[in-house]
């Protein structure tokens, strides 16, 4: 059965090829990036399928430039995507600290594998999490959207450019190497399935505009270049004419604005999955791949007579800060896993704000967290609870 474009209904595609398919529904028609494991297969697609529709591929010579490049694309008005892993990440935050200040909307893809520096190029690790929030230097908000399974990723690729395109914000989609390399049978979403947002363009004329006028809201309408709005951009703290300065109270009211254009909505972003939880003494908080072996031990001790639940964060950030704080106040305990040292456990101490046993599951070396050492560590819980 074809869906229109020559493609089956049914697909068995990778968690990349989905990113990359993903984000041509949404109108991505600009892709600048730098091939590097275990992201690059979503370069491969964008490569093949952009100048199918009309749209633009560039390899550019490295991640910095990369950045760059989707940041000026978008101030032409393209929908715009660049995708890596860990050292590209690194390497793009001073750039995607620019696209913050300059509120440019793009959409950057991590695929995230073991480090620090080159560390595991082609293995499993969720440890840039914390990066994805404080990676760039100063005060700004974050998205970002941590999908486990493969129509979610779908889903979550076309809210991540809704959200750049509504807030004016780079939005960070984190998979891992497991969900960008694991393949399962998947219906292509109808289009009616799902929105697409567009900016929304000045309604006032050239002389009149000015790109941070936050006179229409904290989301101030974003011209195109070329379209015979005439205005500056710059990375540097500014007026609304995108001019510089070092007024202080500019400054301080400018960027007060940009955290508050995304926290003022903080509960409409956060996605969650609440599994088994209505009775649940012990919460396992996850998300991407973690989750789907969280849940599967989650299962299993609900056999063996423990009360566990799951909430899986979809959108890590902005962190679920409420819906951890009251989930806290009606069980015993959480246990936290995730293919890292210990990052996302520190928010959920911070949001739990109790004094109960909140304890990691954590490893570091390229595999999965499998399902036994999840339920370990709830058994153990619940043993030292009773």
């Amino acid at each position: 059965m074809s869906n229109g474009s020559g493609r089956t209904d049914i697909v068995f595609w990778s968690g990349n090829e989905i990113v990359a398919e993903a984000a041509i529904a949404a109108g991505c028609r600009f892709y600048a990036g730098y091939p590097i494991t275990p992201s690059s297969e979503i370069a491969h697609v964008m490569a093949e399928r952009l100048p199918e529709v009309g749209g633009t591929f560039i390899q550019m010579e490295d991640e910095i430039a990369s950045m760059g490049a989707i940041i000026g694309a978008s101030l032409t008005g393209k929908k715009t995507m660049t995708a890596t892993s860990g050292p590209g990440f690194s390497l793009k935050m001073e750039n995607i600290g620019y696209a913050y200040m300059a509120e440019v909307p793009c959409v950057v893809v991590n695929v995230m594998r073991g480090g620090p520096s080159t560390g595991l190029p082609t293995a499993l690790a969720q440890a840039d999490v914390m990066q994805t929030r404080w990676g760039t230097h100063g005060d700004h908000p974050t998205i970002a959207l941590t999908p486990a399974y493969h129509r979610e990723i779908y889903f979550s690729t076309i809210k991540a450019f809704n959200y750049a395109e509504k807030y004016r914000i780079p939005v960070m989609l984190l998979l891992d190497e497991v969900i960008g390399h694991m393949s399962e049978g998947m219906k292509v979403p109808d289009p009616s399935e799902y929105e697409i947002f567009n900016r929304i363009k000045p309604s006032v004329p050239p002389e009149k505009y000015f790109p941070y006028d936050s006179s229409f809201g904290d989301v101030p309408p974003m011209a195109s270049y070329f379209e015979g709005f005439r205005f500056h951009v710059t990375g540097l703290n500014h007026t609304k004419t995108g001019f510089p300065t070092t007024d202080p109270d500019i400054c301080q009211r400018e960027e007060e604005r940009m955290i508050r254009k995304v926290m003022k909505d903080a509960e409409a972003l956060a996605d969650l999955e609440e599994y088994q939880l209505d009775d649940a003494e012990i919460a396992v908080f996850s998300f991407g791949s973690t989750a789907r072996g969280a849940r599967v031990a989650v299962d299993e001790a609900r056999k063996q007579g423990i009360k566990a639940g799951l909430l899986r964060a979809i959108t890590l950030w902005p962190f679920p800060d409420r819906q951890v704080h009251e989930l806290a106040s009606r069980v015993k305990a959480f246990v936290v896993p995730e293919v890292n040292l210990g990052q996302m456990i520190l928010e959920v101490e911070r949001t739990a704000h109790r004094d109960m046993p909140i304890v990691g599951v954590n490893r570091v070396g390229g595999v999965p967290i499998p399902p036994y050492e999840i339920l370990s560590k709830i058994k153990e819980v619940a043993r030292n609870g009773r």
